[in-house]
């Protein structure tokens, strides 16, 4: 087969679309390059049915490969473990525009791979990889009803922008991806800080054109190279079984699905299937698994009609009605934040932990390192619906859902400036019947507030569902599980009183169209503002305090050059002062210190003395010292980690002592003052009470040095008189009028 290539600027970068080289075994293979980002997707279809699925198995994966960027992966591992979180959003990101487009009823296996062989920093693979995939598709044999494009939008400097590159991206205020089909779009993701409804709508908008120059080019390729596509069998439910359930159980079905509890509403629902299928099996023998699905497909068919055609919901609620909403903050005392909120039966408790800059997560990713400061984990367990199930590590519905709560307060968390914390959020899903990814956002607002985390607003969240029926649409707020199940979108909006944070969209339809994303958006934002008003009626702002079990983080800024000072000789002076304190000391390179301990008095400590030696030693400064070693003409004070000075003898005490271990002893602390620090950086101390201020005049009154800088006074060696004849001291105490008097030098006498 020869090689065919498809090439085009959509949205004003370049893009090359290549098949016919590589993976020639596979249903359908495309070799994409944007800049140097070079991707393989391949997509293959199984040729028979595996017995016993009810459900249409297929599978996304995204695969990094550290080659990509030059790089041998780090620690023991080298061949590389488990997928990223990266790599398993962009997975996600594959499969939710995708899987719309396959037939109803389609049971052959599918699996589409997109694996990165060469990445840029120009152009971010996970967009790319969509489009991949979906070329991949369209070459296949597999039936599917592509193609699909995807882009993603950017506003920078107030501009939208096609196809940012990832600096750009880390400027924006609005990084939004959407997926679509040439007419239609059925994928939305995006992380906002606070921007208005309008803007989202014209950046989808101008999206959707580079989209159908993505579609054209992918048409145009599967013309030239596209294989034929394969006949396959469709589950489909007789239409004899379906027309009898339809006629003679609608109305006891939409009787059971107006039930508000969720718990009895599936038992009673489930009764009443099992009770229809056997009425209704003498009828159609060998039939059961046909009516099981035609009643599933007619409870479906009523919940839409009960919505469209009388505006009712099966709880109740009006189109755009909010369930009760409960919260609650500070439940967990020894936690240092914790929310729990409650709408109807769907219940996250969200909890705050606040850490150093040395709790800080590590990404070694393809498009580059980084550190995290903010994270946030989802865990759904099992017996939120009722169920019981293995608990194994976090899935991809897991991991996704922390994502999108994360991506909703990235935009109101403080800068690093401000607030140095790094902080840990963990959402626990209690119960759930409904978008538990945004009560998992709104129970962060919570937890954040309690923790007295200055967020610069309270965020709230919103899953927003749809029902279509021919031409007419009905667009429901705070959708429950079963409108979720039954539904045709799950539109998630989350944001402030002053813009959206983050979106996400899925649809089990081609797409949408603007009216009906305009209409969402709206209503989506007068749910946000209620379900705010309740969140706020619990705790209106961030605390003032900080939990007393929370860290104290004090910031230090120094003399980058002094960074070597406060490390020391392998480690030993911080080494020494965390262990003396109990304090963790992260430095970065810019001279700023952080200083983080559950104790605020060790930590005001650790701080003192990380200043001291940051900073010059200026005449008149006051530390309080440690006495280190003490010699004949006085007492060393270490007075911060790694220096010392003198106290003469005479500078110990108000009262004249012979000797300076009449003052003080090895390791007493003791409050000093700088008198003195001469040309080669010796220090000379003077002992101070603590509250007593310096006085200028004080240095001056001094005796004169008579050895140099930093040297006692001349006629004084430690309070003992010198005897010239003996070329040193004495054990006399010194005489007053000994002192001020000049000392003559001693004779040399030859020994006889």
């Amino acid at each position: 087969m020869l090689t065919i290539k498809e090439e085009g600027a959509p949205g004003g970068r370049s893009l090359s679309l290549e098949t016919g080289k590589v993976a020639k075994q596979a249903g359908g293979s495309c070799w994409l390059r944007a800049g140097d980002t070079v991707l393989l997707a391949t997509a293959t279809m199984a040729t028979a049915i595996r017995e016993g699925l009810d459900f249409f198995p297929l599978t996304c994966d995204y695969e990094e490969r550290k080659y990509a960027i030059g790089k041998i992966p780090g620690g023991f591992i080298k061949r590389g473990g488990r997928p990223s979180e990266k790599a398993i959003l962009t997975s996600r990101l594959i499969d939710r525009p995708v899987r719309p487009l396959f037939p109803s009823g389609m049971r052959n296996e599918v699996q589409v791979i997109c694996t990165s062989l060469s990445i840029d920093h120009e152009n971010p693979p996970d967009v790319l990889a969509v489009v991949a995939a979906s070329t991949a598709l369209m070459l296949s044999d597999a039936p599917w009803n592509g193609p699909i494009g995807c882009v993603r939008v950017g506003r920078v400097d107030g501009e939208l922008v096609v196809n940012p590159s990832i600096a750009q991206i880390e400027t924006a205020d609005l990084d939004l991806i959407v997926a679509g089909t040439e007419d239609a779009v059925n994928m939305l993701e995006a992380g906002a800080r606070e921007v208005g409804e309008d803007v989202v709508v014209e950046a989808i908008e101008l999206a959707h054109g580079a989209i159908r120059e993505q579609c054209a080019m992918q048409r145009r390729l599967a013309e030239q190279a596209g294989k034929p596509k394969r006949e396959i069998q469709l589950v489909a439910v007789p239409e004899d079984i379906l027309e009898a359930v339809r006629t003679r159980t609608a109305g006891e079905l939409r009787s059971a699905i107006q039930n508000p509890d969720k718990a009895s509403r599936e038992s009673g629902l489930s009764e009443l299937k099992a009770e229809i299928v056997e009425r209704l099996l003498p009828e159609f023998e060998g039939g059961e698994e046909h009516l099981a699905d035609a009643v599933e497909k007619v409870v479906k068919e009523q919940i839409r009609a009960l919505i469209i055609e009388e505006s009712l919901r099966p709880d109740g609620r009006k189109l755009d009605e909010i369930r009760q909403i409960n919260c609650e903050v500070g439940l967990l005392p020894r936690c240092h934040g914790s929310g729990l909120f409650t709408r109807g039966q769907t219940q996250v408790l969200t909890t705050v932990t606040l850490g150093s800059t040395d709790d800080v997560q590590l990404i070694d990713g393809l498009e580059g390192d980084l550190e995290k400061r903010y994270m946030h984990f989802y865990n759904f367990p099992p017996y939120s619906v009722g169920e019981t199930r293995p608990m194994r590590g976090p899935g991809r519905r897991e991991i996704g859902h922390g994502c999108l709560a994360e991506r909703a307060l990235l935009g109101v968390i403080p800068e690093k400036e401000k607030f140095a914390y790094t902080l840990q959020l963990t959402s626990e899903v209690l119960e759930s019947n409904g978008s538990t990814s945004m009560g998992a956002t709104c129970g962060s607002t919570l937890a954040l507030m309690d923790a007295g985390v200055p967020i610069k607003a309270p965020v709230s969240g919103i899953a927003m569902g749809l029902m279509t029926q021919g031409d007419r649409f009905a667009v429901l707020s705070d959708i429950q599980g079963m409108e979720d199940f039954s539904g045709d979108m799950d539109f998630k909006v989350a944001g402030t009183t002053n813009g959206i944070t983050a979106i996400q969209l899925d649809t089990k339809i081609r797409g949408l169209s603007r009216e009906i994303i305009e209409k969402t958006l709206a209503q989506a934002r007068a749910g946000r503002m209620h379900i705010l008003d309740r969140m706020l009626a619990a705790i209106s702002a961030p605390r003032a305090d900080l939990s007393q079990y929370a860290p104290r983080l004090i910031t230090v800024h120094i003399n980058p050059e002094k960074i070597g000072e406060v490390i020391g000789p392998g480690g030993k002076t911080i080494k020494k002062l965390e262990a003396d304190t109990g304090a963790d000391i992260s430095i970065e390179q810019d001279g700023t210190i952080y200083i983080a301990a559950t104790d605020a008095e060790a930590g005001e400590r650790a701080a003192a003395a990380v200043r001291a030696i940051g900073t010059d030693t200026e005449v008149g400064t006051d530390y309080t010292g440690k006495v280190t070693r003490i010699m004949g003409m006085g007492a060393f004070v270490e007075f911060a980690p790694g220096k010392e000075g003198l106290v003469h003898t005479a500078r110990l005490s108000e009262q004249p002592i012979r000797r300076p271990d009449d003052a003080v002893k090895v390791g007493d602390e003791i409050r000093v003052r700088v008198i003195e620090v001469d040309a080669q950086g010796r220090v000379n101390l003077t002992a101070v009470g603590l509250d007593q201020p310096f006085d200028p005049a004080s240095v001056k009154a001094l005796p004169p040095s008579g050895r140099g800088p930093g040297g006692p006074p001349r006629g004084d060696r430690g309070g003992r008189s010198f005897r010239p004849e003996r070329g040193g001291p004495s054990n006399r105490p010194a005489r007053p009028e000994e002192s001020d008097e000049e000392v003559p030098r001693a004779r040399f006498r030859p020994r006889r």
